[in-house]
């Protein structure tokens, strides 16, 4: 595994008026390149190189500020392709900056964050279960060692004989050790740990989130074999423990708006004959799912 290179050594402060960088007959203060390392530099690069980062931004500017002046003596300044560039540059630039701003000022208040909460409670329910997966063949899940592949009507068959032992009092850990062909929860007696909505497969999801606790569900298909689901709690986060993600969300979702009202409100014509039949709209990336139900860290 690669060494992560030693942090660079801690410096004394310096005053802010103290000059700390010339170049050519242009100084600055210890305070103008703070100021400068905070409006240009990404705060992952300052929190991975810390001090450092001030050489970096030191190289980086001795080598602009030289070409750029070089640049003006031979007047590329006053070229038409130089005035268009920094005309598009200025306006994004700007768009960064209101959309920025927008960011900062846009605040989401407590009763709009709890209504929110209140319709859709649902989405902050909280499972503790466990599951025993039987595979069939085409499924993504590995075979294991010397086990035979089973068609979807044996491996259904299998895990309906497995679950009437659990309705007769088999007990659903050792079984799942046992029998599942998940190999990652079935280690630890088909222990899924705590999840919610959006974690596991839909068709899982759709049975774990209805049944009632501490039943077991009938044989569940989906594309990695059949699942003997199992609910042992269920529980809805508190409004206090969620309203930090409802209102980032809430406030995303509304400067999004603003952006979006905004273009809305300025009357925009493009001429079809140059930029050709409008692009259709770019399909949204269907939402992650994990290849399988898997146990939470401990």
């Amino acid at each position: 595994m690669p060494m992560r290179p030693p942090a660079p050594p801690a410096l004394p402060p310096v005053p802010p008026e103290t000059v700390v960088l010339t170049i050519g007959e242009e100084k600055m203060t210890a305070a103008e390149f703070d100021h400068l390392i905070q409006t240009v530099v990404p705060e992952r690069a300052r929190m991975q190189f810390g001090t450092g980062v001030r050489q970096r931004l030191a190289d980086s500017l001795v080598d602009s500020k030289v070409k750029a002046r070089e640049a003006q003596r031979l007047k590329l300044d006053e070229t038409p392709e130089y005035k268009a560039m920094m005309a598009f540059a200025t306006q994004q630039i700007l768009a960064q900056q209101y959309t920025q701003h927008l960011t900062a000022t846009t605040k989401v208040d407590e009763a709009t964050a709890r209504k929110y909460y209140d319709e859709h409670k649902s989405d902050y329910l909280q499972l503790k279960a466990r599951h025993i997966l039987i595979r069939f063949k085409g499924s993504a899940v590995p075979l294991k060692k010397d086990a035979k592949e089973l068609t979807d009507d044996e491996a259904l068959a299998k895990a309906k004989e497995i679950r009437q032992k659990l309705v007769d009092g088999a007990d659903f850990a050792t079984l799942a050790k046992a029998e599942s062909d998940d190999a990652g929860s079935g280690a630890n007696g088909g222990d899924l740990g705590t999840f919610g909505h959006g974690r596991m497969v839909p068709a899982f999801e759709e049975v774990a989130f209805k049944i009632p606790v501490g039943e077991l569900s009938q044989p569940v298909k989906s594309q990695f074999g059949y699942h003997i689901i199992k609910v042992e709690s269920r529980q809805e986060k508190t409004f206090v423990e969620v309203r930090p993600e409802i209102e980032r969300k809430l406030a995303a979702d509304m400067v999004k708006k603003a952006q979006d009202d905004l273009k809305a409100a300025t009357p925009v014509v493009m001429n079809p004959d140059y930029f050709g039949p409008p692009a259709p709209a770019p399909m949204a990336p269907p939402a992650p799912r994990p290849p399988a139900p898997q146990p939470q860290p401990k």
